[in-house]
């Protein structure tokens, strides 16, 4: 009796093992804060260190299901980045065109202002912005949609 339960314990630990092993590793997370509210999103593209084709990038900066924030341009958009993407350098990107140069740090800031002025690209009450990752390859990209809230 006790030799069944071992083998069956044993059994379960490896259909376990097998179950979590089939599993994807999340890819690094992007987070966006206004205020007191916040959207964290895995990669919409890539994340896994690998370029991405021009393609791809291309078409994930049409992508239309990502999480949106409202922001009123008095505020301070403040944007975090896990630290392997921060490694790799990142650009933040404004409807698909650099908004900054590339950085090394989790963490920037940037006036909520600069995402509703024409000056910068911005075309109406929302904004599509993207973290890229990557120097000179992109190698992952998150994107959300910044709301106008005035």
């Amino acid at each position: 009796m006790r030799r069944r339960r071992a083998v069956a314990a044993a059994g379960a630990v490896s259909a376990g093992l097998l179950v979590l092993s089939a599993c994807d590793k999340p890819t690094p997370m992007a987070t966006i804060t206004v205020g007191s509210s916040s959207v964290s999103s895995e990669a919409t593209c890539g994340g896994e260190g690998e370029a991405l084709k021009s393609s791809d990038l291309t078409k994930c900066l049409r992508d239309k299901g990502v999480d949106e924030i409202k922001v009123d341009p008095d505020a301070t958009v403040r944007f975090g980045v896990d630290p392997e993407v921060a490694d790799n350098g990142w650009t933040i990107l404004m409807n698909g065109q650099p908004l900054t140069d590339s950085s090394k740090k989790t963490y920037r800031t940037i006036p909520g202002s600069v995402f509703f002025n024409e000056q910068y690209g911005a075309q109406g009450d929302s904004t599509l912005v993207s973290i890229k990752e990557g120097e000179t390859d992109a190698t992952g990209l998150w994107s959300f949609r910044l709301k106008k809230d005035a």
